[in-house]
Parts: C-alpha cells; structure tokens; sequence
C-alpha cells in the first residue's frame, strides 16, 4: 500500500488534480476534468502512461470529483490517499500559511467570496466535495495563494487611502504565492546565490503578475487586493483607473455585475486583440490587433519588473515562469529588451509546479 497525496486546483469550469506519493513525493497520476457545467470530459494518466478519457456526468464540481475519484480507483497500485490539499485563492489577514480545514475555516474563507468571486467558490466547492466523497477522516489542507505575501512591509501592503479602510480589508494581498514559494524553493536548491540576491519572478500565463523578493521572501508584488489588479492577463485588465470604473457606472449605465465580467473575462489580451486569449495563437495571427496586444502587454511586464527592481533596490535575476513565460519565447524576448535599461541581470526559466508545493505542504503537514 503506497500512502498518497491528492492535490486539487478548481476553476470555474475546471478540476486540475495530480497524486503524489506521501515518501519522496513522486508522481504517481495526473489530470483535469474540463468544460464543467458543460460537455465534461476527465483526460488523466498515470506517471508515464497514456492518457485516459471519458466523459463526466454530471454539471458540477462534486461530480467533476467523483470523476477524479473513479479514475483513482480503476487505475492505482495500491494508492491511499491520506491527505487532500486544496489551491485557495484568498486567505485573507488570518491565513498567512497552509492551514487545515475546519468548519471554522470554511466560513472564514466564504467570508472572502467578495475578494475572489471567480475563484473562492469553487475552491470552496473542491472542499466540500472531496470532504464528502473521499471521507470525514482523511485531512484537507487548504493552501493559499496569498500566504507567501504575508508578513510585507507595510509599505507594500497599503493603498493610498484612510486607516480605517485597511483595517476593514482594503489593502494589498498579493497571489499566485504557490508559484512563488515553489520559485523560491528551486532558487534555494539550484542557484542559491540569486536566491539571496535581489529576483524578479513573472508568474505570466492566463492569470499573470510579478513579484520581487529577496532571501526566498516576498517583498512586492503587482496583484492588489483582488486577482485582478497589476498587470494584463488572458482576460483581466490588470489595474484601471478607478475614475474609468466610475464613468462605466455612471455615464454608460453598466451594472457592478457587468464591469465585474468587463474586467475579469472580457479584457486584457482577449479584450485587446479582439481575438484570443491565447498568446501562441496571437503570435500566429500576427494581425496588427494581435500584435499590439502582445506589445500592450510585455510594456506593462516590463514597466512592473522595473517596479519590482526598485522595491528590492536593484535586480540580479529575472525568472519566468506560467504557461507564457515559459513556453512564449517572442514574448519573453520582448519583455527583457524594454528592460535594458536595468542592466545586466541573470535570465532564468522555471516551471511552474504549484501542485507540488502543495504536496509538499501536505506531507508536512502528516509528518
């Protein structure tokens, strides 16, 4: 019998899972259930296998987890799984490290649906399904995108506005801090000179920031209080002016609801290129929309990567990393040729492995 870790990481219309042996975390399966609330289809293979798919009845993330757990069944080698660790976007003041679900922790964290309302439910919704299917008895772990930002001067933590605002929640989070912490941990194993030096990392893919840290620690980053802020994304605008929220509002009519999907689904390289939000797909375009748009964005990358340097007071390396920053090279090309003017600094490709880290949280978590 082989004790294991399940990691889960829901979307909106997405169940990612990978399973990880609890000794030496190796890679025992892997997969997504796609399309929920639609034609749903599980695509999944063991370590080094073919894949596998089938469809999933069903329009929700329970049955999206059932989905998960019937390929586990049909297809482990004597797997147990002892823990479930769970992507949560938002943690808020009070969750500043991987914590483990209690009923408390579930209202705490639907208390933040306001701060993540693309991604807290269904984090949320992962939660309860997995408590109910895989049992009471084995441990979930929720891990926070926003912990690795914990503990910034509060420097980094403030927006220009009244205390009193700050203390109500207003304030600088920062996420995407699974890919950091991940980040930091290779830094420190592979090149622990820059890892005490002063790094850049660009988490870039349909989500996207950049955050600047030093010594494996966060010092500033580009996400604000919400998922949306900062840069460009796939379909985020990253930061707007707050009067062109207002005149949405009050000139065009437009609901809360409706510049709420404006921002989150139908801008940034989708909203610019009026195309797609997939860059391989706009490098192949190569119309002038398409162009622009990928120009747009690796401006403001480089403009926030200069911003990082001045938080950290230099830089000595900038990492990619994202689906983007990994496998867009004209993109990362374009992006370090606008920040010349910085320097010389190392250029360093890392791949994302947040579902690692997690497991890593959740077999110290057994230990």
């Amino acid at each position: 019998m082989i004790a294991a870790i399940l990691t889960l990481n829901a979307g909106s219309s997405s169940l990612k899972f990978r399973v990880f042996a609890r000794e030496g975390l190796a890679l025992l399966a892997r997969g997504a259930v796609s399309r929920i609330g639609a034609d749903a289809e599980l695509a999944a293979r063991l370590a080094g296998g073919p894949e596998f798919r089938s469809p999933v009845a069903g329009g929700d993330h329970a049955a999206a987890m059932q989905a998960v757990l019937d390929f586990i069944d049909a297809h482990d080698e004597g797997w147990r799984i002892e823990a479930v660790a769970h992507r949560i976007v938002h943690g808020g003041t009070r969750y500043t490290r991987s914590t483990p679900v209690t009923p408390q922790v579930l209202e705490d964290l639907a208390a933040l649906i306001p701060l993540a309302p693309l991604h807290q439910p269904h984090g949320l919704a992962a939660i309860a399904a997995a408590r109910r299917l895989v049992g009471e008895d084995v441990p979930n772990l929720a891990c926070f995108d926003t912990a690795f930002h914990a503990g910034r001067d509060a420097l980094f933590t403030h927006f220009a506005l009244p205390e009193a605002l700050f203390e109500q929640g207003v304030r600088r989070y920062g996420f995407h801090g699974l890919s950091y912490q991940w980040l930091a941990q290779v830094l420190a194993r592979d090149h622990p000179d820059l890892h005490r030096g002063r790094v850049v990392a660009a988490h870039l893919g349909n989500g996207a920031s950049l955050c600047a840290m030093h010594q494996g620690r966060s010092v500033d980053t580009t996400m604000g209080m919400t998922a949306v802020d900062g840069i460009p994304m796939g379909t985020r605008s990253g930061a707007v002016d707050p009067g062109a929220i207002l005149l949405m509002q009050r000139s065009f009519g437009m609901a809360p609801e409706q510049v709420e999907d404006l921002i989150y689904n139908r801008s940034g390289l989708l909203g610019m290129s009026g195309k797609s939000n997939d860059v391989a797909a706009l490098l192949a375009d190569g119309s002038a929309q398409s162009r622009f748009a990928l120009d747009h964005f690796a401006l403001k990358c480089a403009q926030a990567a200069a911003a990082m340097a001045v938080s950290l007071g230099g830089i000595d390396a900038m990492v990619f990393t994202g689906g983007i920053g990994e496998n867009a090279a004209p993109v990362r090309e374009a992006i370090l040729r606008r920040m010349a003017p910085l320097g010389d600094f190392a250029t360093l490709i890392i791949p994302a492995n947040e579902e690692r880290m997690m497991a890593m949280e959740a077999a110290a978590l057994l230990a």
